[in-house]
């Protein structure tokens, strides 16, 4: 006498409904942290290039997909499938490890740049916060 623990799934939130939900509501502060970072990073100097190219990417990158992918929700484009609560669960994994790993190498270079001038060094503590 097995008991099933296979629960049907909750109908994906659309419209107004992904201001409502925990992980949904989360959508504008990304979007507007992540613009801040875009324009922090933007504005301090590129030097050494390679890293701040990553964390250039990553900031665009993340905040051009989580618009996409909040107007996707708000339209309804997931038609209620779990393949799309799935996906919302990697995107969201690969961008936490992205920006993780984006805001390592921003830290490291800011620690090299310590006795640089100092404005420059605060733009950049901010970036990385």
């Amino acid at each position: 006498m097995a008991a099933t623990t296979a629960q049907p799934m909750e109908s994906l939130p659309s419209g107004l409904g992904i201001c409502t939900t925990a992980p949904d509501i989360f959508y504008l502060p990304e979007l507007v942290f992540g613009g801040l970072v875009w324009i922090l990073v933007a504005s301090t100097h590129v030097n050494p290039p390679n890293p701040l190219g990553w964390v250039m990417f990553v900031s665009v990158f993340c905040f051009v997909m989580t618009f996409l992918w909040m107007i996707i929700f708000a339209a309804g484009g997931h038609k209620n499938s779990s393949g799309w609560a799935a996906a919302d669960f990697a995107y969201h994994g690969l961008a936490a490890f992205f920006y993780l790993s984006a805001g390592v190498a921003l830290a490291n270079i800011t620690f090299m740049k310590k006795s640089g001038e100092f404005k420059i060094y605060q733009i950049d503590i901010a970036a990385v916060v």
